[in-house]
């Protein structure tokens, strides 16, 4: 399993601030993070960043075909 900090979900394409990216958290609108340890630490597990981006895809590819 792997880890995503926040400049590894920079590398994966979200350009949020974090501020946005908390909202959308908050909203269920993106995965939530993993805590490391008793500090601010967070990281989010890379899978599911990657099927989060997949369901976007297809989301996408759905309406395309609806058009």
């Amino acid at each position: 399993m792997r880890l995503l900090d926040y400049e590894g979900l920079k590398a994966k394409g979200f350009r949020y601030s974090r501020a946005h990216l908390w909202r959308l958290i908050k909203a269920g609108r993106f995965p939530r993070p993993v805590k490391l340890g008793p500090g601010s630490r967070n990281a989010w597990v890379e899978q599911e960043i990657d099927a989060f981006i997949k369901s976007k895809v297809a989301e996408r590819d759905a309406s395309a075909r609806g058009c």
